[in-house]
């Protein structure tokens, strides 16, 4: 064993015990490789469950020159009793899009942190980034060298900035993708440098891309800007592939349930009766879709992707406002834009980012999320400030209130037009 320090710790030795891996395990066993930083953050933690507190502290902000995010500062309140742990910080690198790595890069970056960390990481934190766990203060800048000149990478957002963007696996493996979402994320993490690496925003802000409306990366969900690939035209069928669902050739949801237990495949059973819209059906043996009234949810084409595909005319649809419990707790990203078309350089993406970052860092409070200035100031605000078409899709539900209030330029430019256009077509 290495000439290192092991506390006594049997409330974090209860969590070795039962049937799963346990993350106390891994950490004793690096530290008793020489790593005295693991060693000592199992006893601080020991010390935190005795005391029932936190013994991590904010000790001011740190980082690397020239960046205000990246680093996040870890300070340890009982240094005397813990030294290796007094500074402990956490850097956020940026992962390649979609997290595709080859064994020679996993392991440089290891060996990076070996010699100048603890050792210990995370694959990944919730954004996506790369997570290097524990180093000292005098050690920041040397990372980042090393990093970015011998691995070319760069640190990820942290801080009230944009935070690194993530996407799906998209076209590189996925055959429902309908955009390009690796090209997309790295377009993004380019264009938006300077608010990635310098905070000037009121809180934090995530870009998440997926490229279908399966949202593997769960945009709806974590993103305040969801980028979810769609498309305009309809879905495309094999009518002999839906014939060999229905006669067992083919197997549903791709065999993903070979061990099925409720019978045969029943089309009408667990495709046209779990259409949320009801738009499918069959005549004779041919399936039919009002794709008019196709929401997109993908259930047909997950359950029979043989027979069914996306549209060719793709593009993405853009929602806003998710996020985890802050201040008003979770929410779903709400649809702003149905449909963008998405080929680089991306300008009609661009222009509604732009819009939103005008209107939240002028109206945004401090620590308040864009779903949370839109919960504030309504959906009717964020549709005016995005100068964005009002669909039927904004409508949550039917009005109440009976009366209606007009903008002083609806009322007398919406009276003139509406004069003019009355006019118009009497005297045609």
């Amino acid at each position: 064993m290495a000439d290192v320090k092991k506390h006594d710790t049997p409330m974090c030795d209860e969590l070795k015990k039962g049937p799963w891996p346990s993350f106390v395990d891994d950490i004793e066993q690096h530290g008793l490789k020489g790593k005295q930083e693991c060693l000592d953050l199992l006893g601080l933690l020991e010390l935190s469950f005795v005391h029932k507190e936190t013994h991590w502290k904010h000790g001011g902000i740190v980082g690397v020159f020239g960046y205000g995010g990246g680093v996040i500062g870890r300070y340890c309140d009982v240094p005397e009793d813990y030294p290796s742990i007094a500074h402990f910080h956490t850097m956020r690198v940026n992962q390649p899009a979609s997290k595709f790595y080859n064994t020679a890069f996993l392991r440089k970056i290891c060996d990076i942190w070996d010699h100048r960390g603890s050792g210990m990481t995370n694959f990944h934190g919730s954004t996506g980034d790369i997570i290097l766990l524990g180093t000292t203060t005098d050690q920041l800048e040397p990372v980042f060298y090393d990093l970015t000149h011998q691995m070319n990478i760069d640190l990820g957002g942290s801080g009230s900035n944009l935070r690194t963007p993530a996407c799906c696996i998209g076209k590189a493996r996925c055959e429902w993708s309908c955009i390009d979402t690796q090209q997309v994320c790295y377009d993004l993490t380019q264009e938006y440098q300077d608010e990635l690496h310098r905070p000037a925003f009121p809180y934090k802000f995530k870009f998440k891309i997926s490229g279908c409306p399966n949202d593997c990366v769960a945009a709806i969900a974590r993103s305040d800007f969801s980028i979810i690939g769609t498309w305009k035209d309809d879905i495309r069928i094999d009518q002999s592939a839906v014939k060999a669902y229905m006669g067992g050739e083919l197997k549903p949801n791709a065999g993903a349930h070979s061990d099925r237990d409720w019978g045969p495949f029943d089309i009408q059973k667990e495709v046209i009766d779990l259409c949320p819209t009801n738009c499918m059906w069959m005549e004779g043996d041919e399936l039919k879709i009002d794709n008019r009234e196709c929401t997109r949810c993908m259930h047909c084409i997950n359950v029979m992707p043989d027979a069914l595909r996306p549209g060719t005319e793709t593009g993405a649809t853009i929602l806003l406002g998710a996020k985890a419990p802050i201040l008003d707790g979770a929410q779903l990203s709400t649809l702003a834009v149905p449909f963008v078309p998405m080929e680089a350089p991306y300008d009609e993406l661009k222009e509604v980012v732009d819009k939103v970052w005008d209107w939240w860092m002028v109206e945004g409070k401090n620590r308040e999320r864009f779903g949370e200035l839109i919960q504030r100031q309504s959906l009717q605000e964020m549709i005016k400030r995005l100068e964005l078409k009002p669909i039927p899709q904004h409508v949550k539900e039917p009005r109440s209130n009976p009366y209606v209030f007009w903008s002083e330029d609806e009322v007398e430019g919406g009276w003139d037009r509406d004069i003019a256009e009355f006019r118009k077509r009497h005297a045609a």
